[in-house]
C-alpha cells in the first residue's frame, strides 16, 4: 500500500484519560517497549510542531509536488531553510529525550521510531534509532542520487549568499516574522519575498543540478516501503507500544498503532491533547512528556 504524507482534518477533542500512571508504570517495567515519537517530542527542545490542540494545521509545509515542480519553488525553500537551519541546529535534547534513553539503557525500552527529522534521540544516546522520515542533516540530489551532508550545503550556501542573513534580520521585525516562533519541525522559517528573489540556491557538487532536496519525507511523498515493513516488523516484535508526542494525524505513523491494535499489541499514548488513534490505546495519558517521563523514570527507581 502506498501511504502518502497528507493533510488530515482536525482531530474530534477529547480531554478524558484512559487509565493511569500507575498503569503506564506497569506496561513499561514489563519491558519490550517500542517507542514511536512525534513533534511533541522535541517542543521542549524549542522547535515547535505543526498542530494546534485540536490537531489543526497552523502551518503547511512545502509539499513534494511544489518542491520538484519548479526552480522558483526550490528557490524559496533553501532561502527558508537557509534561515531556519541555524536556528534548527542549535536545539538540543531535552529531558523527554533523555529518559527515553535511559529507559533503552536500562531494557525497558527497545527500538524507537521516530517521525522527528532532528536526530535529537541520536544526540541523547539513544541506539536502534528508525527515522520514518529522514533526516535534515543530510541533502541529496534528485537528478543523480549524490549524498551530501547539510553542514557542508549550507557552509556552500553561506559563501553563494553573503549578508543574507544580516538582510533577514534587518527585516523581520518589518515583517513581523518572528525567529523563536516561525521555525518548524523541517527547520523552515518565514522570509520576505523579496529576501527569496535574491537567494542563490544550492546546486549538486556532481551534476550542477539545483535539484538538491533534504532527504526527509515531503508532504504528498511515500516513506520507502522496506522502511515501513522494517516498522511493522519491530511492532510485531514488541511487548507494547508507546507514543510519545504525535498526534498521529497522518497515516504515516497512525498505520503503526492501528497494526499493534490489531496484532493484540498494547498501545500507550503520552500527548497533550488528542490523537487519532485514541480509540486504538490501552493507556491513553494527556500529559506534558518531560514530566510524565520524569515520574515514570522515577517509578520505575532509575533516576540519574
Amino acid at each position: 500500500m502506498d501511504v502518502k504524507l497528507a493533510t488530515t482534518r482536525a482531530l474530534p477533542l477529547v480531554t478524558e484519560d484512559l487509565g493511569t500512571m500507575d498503569d503506564l508504570v506497569d506496561l513499561v517495567s514489563a519491558g519490550g517497549v517500542l517507542v514511536l515519537s512525534g513533534a511533541g517530542m522535541s517542543t521542549e527542545s524549542g522547535i515547535p510542531d505543526y498542530r494546534g490542540p485540536d490537531g489543526t494545521r497552523r502551518v503547511e509545509p512545502m509539499t513534494l509536488g511544489e518542491f520538484t515542480g519548479s526552480s522558483e519553488a526550490r528557490r524559496r525553500y533553501w532561502a527558508r531553510s537557509y534561515i531556519g537551519w541555524q536556528r534548527f541546529n542549535q536545539a538540543r535534547p531535552n529531558s523527554g529525550h533523555e529518559q527515553v534513553t535511559l529507559l533503552q539503557d536500562e531494557g525497558y525500552v527497545g527500538p524507537i521510531i521516530t517521525q522527528n527529522v532532528d536526530g535529537l534521540h541520536q544526540q541523547a544516546g539513544a541506539r536502534d534509532v528508525v527515522e520514518l522520515h529522514g533526516s535534515l542533516d543530510r541533502a541529496v540530489c534528485l537528478t543523480c542520487g549524490e549524498v551530501t551532508s547539510r553542514d557542508g550545503l549550507h557552509e556552500r550556501s553561506t559563501e553563494a549568499n553573503p549578508g543574507f542573513m544580516e538582510q533577514f534580520a534587518a527585516q523581520a521585525e518589518t515583517v513581523g516574522s518572528q525567529w523563536g516562533e516561525q521555525v518548524r519541525p523541517d527547520g523552515d522559517i518565514v522570509v520576505p519575498d523579496s529576501l527569496v528573489e535574491s537567494f542563490y540556491p544550492p546546486l549538486c557538487l556532481v551534476c550542477g543540478r539545483d535539484t538538491v532536496k533534504p532527504d526527509v519525507v515531503f508532504f504528498g511523498e511515500s516513506v520507502p516501503k522496506p522502511l515501513v515493513d522494517t516498522c511493522f516488523r519491530l511492532v510485531e516484535e514488541a511487548g507494547a507500544v508507546l507514543v510519545l508526542g504525535s498526534s498521529l494525524s497522518v497515516m504515516s505513523g497512525y498505520r503503526f498503532v492501528r497494526h499493534a491494535a490489531r496484532s493484540g499489541v498494547p498501545v500507550a499514548i503520552v500527548t497533550r491533547s488528542a490523537t487519532r488513534g485514541d480509540a486504538d490505546a490501552t493507556i491513553r495519558l494527556h500529559a506534558p512528556l518531560g514530566p510524565t517521563l520524569n515520574a515514570l523514570v522515577a517509578a520505575l527507581g532509575h533516576e540519574r
